[in-house]
């Protein structure tokens, strides 16, 4: 095989791992009873398939030739227990009837896959481990990132980030955590943390907190993958469709936030005819979900019907800011932050004319938790503008690039400061 062919079948190793390597792991997490020991075991099996698909090709289906290779990896660990020989000879016995590394007819497995992946996901965020942990094991064993990918995502070393994850597993082994999804009294209590670890994971990839670039696709395809496969798993679980719905929304206008040289676009100036038409739908679909289930009045909820009446405005002017202004409203009442006040300013700005949006964002200057956030000058800034306070207006607009940690969103509040001093 020529090294172009091989790195063809590195790239088609790296395309499967990355769909597959979650029902994999998840699969092994089950044998095992042990998340570290089944992504250690996934993980042989991925260097077994880099060792033999460039010599022998790329088996008719890669997903279970990885998924039989792992179990046998798995079969070889618990050998060497001696105390699990029962054990061994009942997942000997079932990889029996599976011998065919090609097998594609494994209607038994796949039956377990929905769990499986269920536990996985429950695992990777269980509340013990620590916010930044749940995100990165997240990461790691659901979406399929590489430890690399991981760390060039949230702009952290590779060290620190393994480190991270093996701190993540040790602590589920210590803590004698099973692979098991909650039950159903514990699924209002464990749900929550899940979808906030989703969330911000999209939101990091949405709105970059630092970095060359002003957001990272990628992180937005994962999260709302992650949100995809919810939906599927928990059918009854509005705030799963809540959440994946406000995802669809604001996915659906990536393609639209950047000129081709990476600079950002602002809402109002996008081209719409960019926007994802197939993202708002399923985002209206699940949000229609949503109602269904009589979920429209949580946080992701409100959220999610906000982005809507962005999604539904053909054309800038077409939106419907005074819903907005009402849904921001309730929202506040919901789930209130400074952060949803400084967005209900901006509505009420556009709904009720700048001075409305104005005086609110004066009342949040003095919030300890917005003192150093660069939205906040920046939003002011606008305000400012539009009423014809330009100095004022880029004066803000030069301390909120002062305040933002990335490059992108620093240039753009520099270049509207430029634009208001002639």
């Amino acid at each position: 095989m020529t090294g172009a062919a091989v790195e063809d079948v590195r790239a088609s190793i790296d395309a499967v791992w990355r769909i597959e390597s979650a029902r994999v792991v998840s699969a092994l997490a089950r044998l095992h009873g042990d998340l570290g020991l089944a992504e250690e075991t996934a993980q042989e099996a991925l260097v077994a398939a880099l060792e033999q698909w460039p010599r022998d090709g790329i088996p008719r289906n890669p997903a279970a030739w990885l998924m039989t290779t792992g179990r046998r990896r798995a079969i070889d660990r618990i050998r060497r227990e001696v105390n699990l020989r029962e054990k061994v000879a009942v997942l000997a016995s079932d990889l029996d009837d599976h011998d065919d590394p090609y097998d594609e007819a494994d209607t038994r497995l796949d039956d377990q896959i929905g769990d499986d992946m269920l536990r996985l996901v429950f695992t990777a965020c269980h509340p013990v481990l620590s916010p930044e942990a749940r995100i990165a094991l997240t990461l790691k064993t659901v979406a399929g990132l590489s430890t690399a990918e991981i760390a060039r995502a949230f702009l952290s070393s590779e060290s620190t980030i393994a480190q991270r994850i093996v701190r993540a597993k040790r602590a589920l082994s210590d803590g004698r955590i099973g692979f098991a999804a909650p039950t159903a009294e514990e699924m209002p209590e464990r749900l929550p943390t899940v979808l906030s670890v989703i969330y911000l994971i999209f939101n990091e990839g949405y709105s970059a907190s630092s970095g060359d670039d002003w957001f990272r696709p990628e992180l937005c395809r994962d999260a709302l993958r992650l949100g995809r496969m919810l939906c599927n798993l928990l059918p009854n679980e509005s705030d799963v469709f809540a959440l994946t719905a406000l995802m669809e929304f604001q996915a659906s206008r990536l393609a639209a936030r950047t000129t081709r040289d990476g600079r950002p676009i602002l809402l109002l100036d996008q081209n719409r005819a960019l926007w994802d038409r197939l993202s708002i739908t399923r985002g209206l679909r699940s949000l229609q979900r949503v109602r269904e289930l009589g979920g429209s009045r949580t946080s992701y909820a409100l959220q999610a019907a906000i982005a809507a009446q962005h999604a539904r405005a053909a054309t800038a002017e077409d939106t419907d800011w005074v819903a907005i202004a009402s849904l921001y409203e309730v929202l506040a009442e919901v789930a209130p932050s400074p952060i949803v006040e400084l967005n209900r300013a901006v509505a009420l700005g556009m709904a009720y004319g700048p001075q409305a949006g104005l005086d609110l964002v004066d009342q949040l200057r003095d919030v300890p938790a917005l003192q150093r956030y660069h939205l906040l000058p920046s939003v002011r800034g606008d305000l400012l503008a539009r009423l014809g306070r330009n100095a004022e207006a880029a004066e803000e607009f030069r301390l909120a690039a002062e305040l933002a940690g990335n490059d992108q969103e620093r240039e753009l509040s520099i270049s509207r400061a430029r634009s208001l001093e002639g």
